[in-house]
């Protein structure tokens, strides 16, 4: 890649949820391992790579997933950890270049153009990363490296774990021409048959068609498709963004029939939440609360605060504010969710005339963090989240806790 030409780097980790759990508790080497909830209900978040070859795939149900491997390892979520392993991988980016576009916890865009003459070109930059990586989380990563964002990001899942994929400018057509049309940026279940019903493929087929016959396919959509399977993408690597919201939810084993057992259920989200955010640094003033029936019917609530919060008591208070305002008679309830929005970077502001009742809590969080951070995410639990009486009622599947940032793909 010459020096008029952009180098963008897509860093993405290997099956980062179950590696970081393998490489925590050395029995579960070698072993498929599942992270998610072990229960009819659960979803699977992340499969090992010794769990692939059985077909075992992330947000495949739990229960398929154990019928074609039923000697995987089902280990539950630690959001915490994967935050935390997160950023010290963010800032192993950050030695390289200021232009890191966070997508998730594990993958980023780089923008390496004016590093080059620091680091010696992208493709070492990037070797660099993988290294560093590798020496100081003991994890692997894949990274592809290209002129745009979307070649970058199609080439670091080509020779995935621990792959490097270079393409340089000229070769940017003949990489993408054979790729099978599953490969193209938004392209999935739903749309992936229509297209090879037309007689489209490949990703070459789709920068040859005709752009009405796209847009005939896929819309306005069509037009964009084209540009980049013909390797046109002037999107830039966008620093800094922070995420739209912070949530937790999940989905039970056995429906939620009565206020309280709801309302337990959105202390425990609220817990979790603040302590993303706690470790992010963020603080929010939008709380919302979703909740879905036996039906699979949806509702969701939400409230703007004065003021940003970041900790569990006055999340949970909103959140249980907006209880109320939901159509509870004669409803039974499989999933809950609790989310903070209307992010802001850092903690809440100090006031003018300080709130001891706030600053007990903002106190109370900070410490669950340090504590968790040391000990592990059992280091505090609540004791309304212990309570014998509901212990039946304990999520049995973490199907997300997500940072979810400025759309990057459309959904399928």
């Amino acid at each position: 890649m010459n020096a008029a030409v952009r180098a963008i780097l897509h860093v993405d980790m290997d099956a980062f949820y179950a590696s970081v759990e393998q490489r925590d508790e050395p029995r579960l080497r070698g072993r498929p391992v599942v992270v998610g909830g072990r229960s009819r209900r659960g979803v699977v978040a992340a499969a090992s790579y010794e769990a692939r070859p059985y077909g075992v795939r992330s947000a495949m149900p739990m229960g398929e997933a154990l019928r074609r491997c039923p000697d995987a390892v089902v280990v539950p979520p630690r959001m915490g950890r994967y935050a935390e392993v997160s950023a010290r991988v963010f800032d192993i980016f950050r030695r390289f270049t200021p232009l890191v576009e966070g997508l998730s916890l594990d993958e980023a865009f780089l923008d390496v153009t004016a590093s080059r003459s620091l680091f010696g070109g992208a493709e070492p930059i990037a070797r660099r990363i993988k290294e560093s990586i590798l020496a100081e989380t003991g994890l692997t990563a894949s990274a592809g490296v290209a002129p745009c964002k979307f070649v970058a990001k199609v080439a670091s899942d080509l020779r995935k774990p621990d792959g490097l994929v270079v393409v340089a400018e000229h070769d940017v057509a003949s990489f993408l021409d054979p790729l099978p049309i599953e490969r193209m940026w938004g392209v999935g279940q739903k749309t992936a048959p229509r297209l090879r019903a037309s007689g489209l493929a490949t990703i070459g087929d789709l920068a040859r068609a005709e752009t009405r016959t796209l847009e005939g396919l896929l819309g306005r959509w069509g037009t964009e498709v084209q540009l980049l399977a013909r390797g046109i993408d002037e999107r830039d690597v966008v620093p800094g963004i922070v995420a739209k919201s912070v949530g937790a939810e999940e989905t039970y084993e056995n429906d939620l029939v009565d206020i309280a057992s709801i309302e337990r259920c959105l202390l425990d989200q609220s817990a979790r939440v603040a302590s993303r955010l706690v470790h992010e640094r963020l603080s929010g003033t939008v709380v919302v609360v979703k909740l879905k029936d036996s039906a699979f019917r949806l509702f969701t609530r939400r409230a703007t605060l004065p003021e940003p919060v970041a900790d569990t008591d006055s999340i949970f208070e909103a959140a249980r504010s907006l209880v109320a305002r939901f159509p509870l008679r004669g409803r039974r309830f499989r999933l809950t969710g609790v989310a903070v929005a209307g992010l802001r970077e850092g903690p809440p502001s100090p006031r003018l005339f300080p709130d001891a009742r706030a600053e007990r809590r903002r106190r109370v969080e900070q410490l669950t963090a340090d504590v968790t951070d040391r000990f592990g995410a059992l280091g505090l639990t609540r004791a309304a989240l212990v309570d014998p009486e509901h212990a039946s009622r304990a999520p049995v599947n973490v199907d997300r806790v997500h940072r979810r940032l400025r759309a990057d793909e459309p959904e399928d």
